[in-house]
């Protein structure tokens, strides 16, 4: 199994995210979502953090990559499916105060 995918539903890209995101994983998920992002096409971004176990804090800092260049961009950032560990990891990041938490994909609505 896959351990990130990208949708894409017109301007949203929606990644997800299972398991574990890593230092490793960071980085790929990195490249590869800069790459949409840099087209210039890309007005939302939704992180799908369903299934997630594990996140460390290169895993925060790419959230943080991701929202700082979405911002410049003049886009918007969002994460959802967040379980009780991740959630406690961006409460005392402090994330929550500039990325919006979703209880339901915002595509679906």
């Amino acid at each position: 199994m896959e351990q990130f995918t990208l949708e894409r539903n017109g301007s949203t890209l929606i990644l997800h995210i299972s398991e574990e995101l890593d230092h490793h994983m960071a980085v790929q998920v990195s490249k590869t979502v800069d790459t949409q992002i840099d087209k210039g096409t890309i007005k939302t971004l939704i992180f799908d953090f369903t299934g997630m176990t594990f996140m460390d804090s290169s895993g925060i800092g790419m959230v943080m990559g991701r929202y700082r260049k979405m911002n410049f961009m003049g886009g918007h950032t969002y994460v959802t499916g967040i379980g009780a560990g991740i959630d406690r990891i961006f409460s005392m990041s402090g994330l929550y105060h500039i990325i919006p938490k979703c209880e339901e994909r915002m595509d679906r609505r």
